[in-house]
């Protein structure tokens, strides 16, 4: 597959072709490499420019991420450790009950957090499945959060069921660009991806779609991961930026990390060509150290996981973000009006 922007065949459900369009391309792919080669303190000054015309620059997002069931997943993504296929340590669980759930959206409340996101390792969820999910969704969404699942891909009708239960995003990455994909996963393709963004987007659900970087991949390779998301039609809402986290048992484990100053490259390339999106720095965290994340608010990052945990991976505690945010003089969503926060092109 090539990274054009997204088209659909045209006997496809007028849903679908919310997502994308063959025309007019906002994003040529090699606008966007020429994005990524600018020498590093122009691009930045670039993304940090667009990033104040839409945004306070002081102002981050907290969400929490919580797996509601772990593990046992029949894919085969390079990168996770629930593949049910390798073996990484995690130990398969059923669905978590309603009160863990809601325990936990309470405590991330109270910490700040103002996105509570569930995510479950299957393929695609079964109606059976859907039912407790939409339970969560009403609850959570009752105690005043934002409300987001990931689940795999939807079926029809899944999408629109949980938007009448209130659910505000759904996150389906498109984790990279097309040409890489079939050498990260083989157990579903690039289509898959699109047509479940093709329901949430039809039913009326915000979007949430971004990308692992540092699986190897050629800078024109990140470059067409953002070009995919960039030249939807509306880009994304939120876009989570995420540095591979290697879990030995994985086949990306020992694959060569990738230079951090890339990593906020990638973010200030994706500000520039989404400028109103939610651009979370999502997981690798941990290992970047406080400079690498204070370049990429700088960059144009406006959101990140708060939490000690991302699944199954590990996250920065609590404490230390807000000691962060504290010495960058940095408040939270919470605290400030997001008015300005709606995605258009």
């Amino acid at each position: 597959m090539s990274s054009h922007p997204v088209e659909f065949h045209p006997s496809r459900s007028a849903v679908l072709a919310q997502v994308a369009q063959a025309a007019p391309q906002a994003w040529p792919l090699a606008d966007i490499v020429a994005l990524f080669n600018l020498p590093f303190n122009d691009l930045l000054f670039r993304a940090q420019q667009v990033h104040r015309e839409n945004f306070d620059a002081q102002d981050i997002e907290l969400a929490t991420l919580m797996s509601i069931k772990t593990g046992g997943c029949p894919e085969d993504c390079g990168y996770c450790p629930q593949a049910a296929r390798y073996d990484t340590g995690v130990v398969a669980q059923k669905i978590l009950p309603l009160d863990e759930v809601l325990s936990a959206a309470r405590m991330a409340k109270e910490s700040g957090a103002t996105r509570f996101c569930m995510g479950a390792a299957w393929r695609e969820p079964k109606d059976r499945d859907l039912e407790h999910v939409e339970e969560m969704v009403r609850e959570v969404k009752a105690l005043g959060l934002e409300t987001c699942a990931t689940l795999g891909m939807l079926g029809e009708g899944q999408a629109q069921r949980l938007k009448d239960a209130g659910l505000d995003y759904y996150n389906h990455n498109l984790d990279t660009s097309p040409e890489l994909y079939g050498d990260i996963i083989t157990t579903r393709d690039y289509e898959n991806r699109l047509d479940t963004l093709g329901r949430v987007r039809g039913a009326g659900i915000k979007v949430c779609s971004g990308g692992i970087i540092g699986m190897g991949e050629s800078r024109e390779q990140r470059a067409g991961l953002v070009a995919q998301l960039a030249n939807m039609l509306p880009y994304p809402e939120s876009v989570p930026v995420n540095n591979l986290v290697q879990v030995k048992g994985t086949p990306l484990y020992g694959t060569d990390p990738l230079d951090l100053f890339e990593f906020v490259r990638t973010i200030a390339v994706a500000r520039i060509t989404m400028p109103k999106a939610r651009v979370r720095l999502s997981a690798g965290r941990r290992e970047m150290g406080d400079a690498i994340q204070a370049l990429c608010f700088l960059a144009g990052a406006n959101s990140i996981f708060y939490g000690d945990k991302l699944l199954t991976t590990g996250n920065p505690d609590a404490e230390a973000d807000r000691a962060l945010l504290a010495k960058l003089g940095m408040h939270t969503r919470h605290t400030v009006s997001d008015a300005r926060c709606d995605v258009t092109n």
